[in-house]
């Protein structure tokens, strides 16, 4: 199949999106299917407010459109509500070819967080956004029901995967020094360090042993400030951030608004046992599997997790390939008839 992907998460952005889809793609053109992108990076862009980290496509919109007609793809998968999926979307409603969506960041409960603005108008607009899709894919059930009840009903699965080759229980001698020196239990937190993620949750609980946060946001300045006593150790990747991840005693989620949650399938992985709350994305990633603990108590959800068996972490990481996650989102695309995608003529 040839697919054309339009994100505007892309690097070096990174987060859970651009992981999910980045690994998609590679997994995709493994297979043997052809894969092209549009993505921020092919135009010029503006920071986004408050987040400047974000980069938006600036005025993306014929530009797209002539990628599109140029690329003649058999199916169009629109990730993003950005500048860039938003210029996609219109122009396949006006050549009347399908695509689909995926929901991947609850962006009202983030707008709310930083804004003030009430949730039920960004729903509004992201409910306008994906009904003309032919599916909108979507990461867990419980999201899944949560949308529906914004009005978002034409949506399907799309799990997750994780690579448990690179995430993987590791020998004390290869936590990295910062790891080493730490007094025990290390309680970690990987991922944005922004208002929405809920980070100051993590650092108010009183944990014994060593605070670690890896990564970086437009929070971190002022929460090093607030919390001295805390491990600050900036944006890690590849293999520095496996080994950090192996090295931890728990992974602390306190997220409230992730609709999955990636970094909690990688700290399993590395046998490594999860704390957070009740919410979607940890209800639906560890449930009732005795690899995590999910309580409105974070100390308390911390305090039992620590009794896990590594092993049993592991083991249920396993059950989340990469592959499966691929194969379920080709399943799901939207195939465009060939004479929709006969050349376009321009004047």
């Amino acid at each position: 199949m040839h697919l054309l992907l339009v994100t505007d998460a892309w690097f070096p952005q990174i987060n859970g999106v651009v992981r999910t889809l980045s690994t998609v793609v590679e997994t995709l053109r493994a297979d043997g299917h052809r894969v092209d992108m549009i993505t921020p990076d092919r135009f010029p862009t503006v920071p986004l407010p408050s987040y400047p980290e974000i980069r938006l496509a600036l005025m993306p919109g014929r530009r797209v459109a002539a990628q599109i007609d140029a690329a003649r793809p058999d199916a169009v998968h629109i990730a993003t509500e950005g500048p860039l999926g938003g210029a996609a979307r219109r122009h396949c409603l006006r050549r009347g070819l399908p695509f689909t969506t995926s929901f991947h960041t609850k962006f009202p409960e983030y707008i709310r967080a930083r804004i003030g603005l009430p949730v039920r108008w960004s729903y509004a607009w992201l409910r306008r956004f994906h009904a003309p899709a032919e599916r909108v894919m979507v990461a867990t059930p419980t999201i899944r029901r949560e949308l529906a009840a914004w009005g978002i009903a034409n949506t399907v699965l799309w799990s997750r995967g994780v690579d448990t080759d690179l995430f993987r229980p590791r020998p004390a001698g290869e936590a990295p020094p910062a790891m080493r020196e730490s007094r025990r239990p290390i309680s970690l937190y990987t991922g944005r360090v922004a208002v929405e993620k809920n980070v100051a949750a993590f650092l108010d609980c009183p944990l014994e042993g060593t605070k670690v946060v890896i990564g970086d946001g437009p929070q971190a300045s002022a929460l090093k400030s607030r919390y001295p006593d805390v491990r600050f150790l900036g944006a890690k990747h590849g293999e520095d951030l496996a080994r950090h991840f192996a090295a931890a005693d728990l992974f602390v989620f306190p997220s409230r608004t992730d609709t999955f949650g990636l970094v909690m399938l990688e700290a399993l992985a590395s046998g490594v046992p999860v704390a957070a709350y009740p919410v979607p994305g940890p209800l639906d990633v560890i449930a009732d599997a005795p690899v995590g603990c999910l309580d409105e108590s974070l100390d308390r959800a911390a305090a039992r997790a620590l009794a896990i068996d590594r092993e049993a972490c592991r083991a249920y990481a396993l059950d989340f390939s990469w592959k499966r996650c691929a194969d379920l989102f080709l399943s799901h695309l939207a195939p465009i008839p060939a004479a929709a995608r006969a050349p376009v003529t321009r004047a």
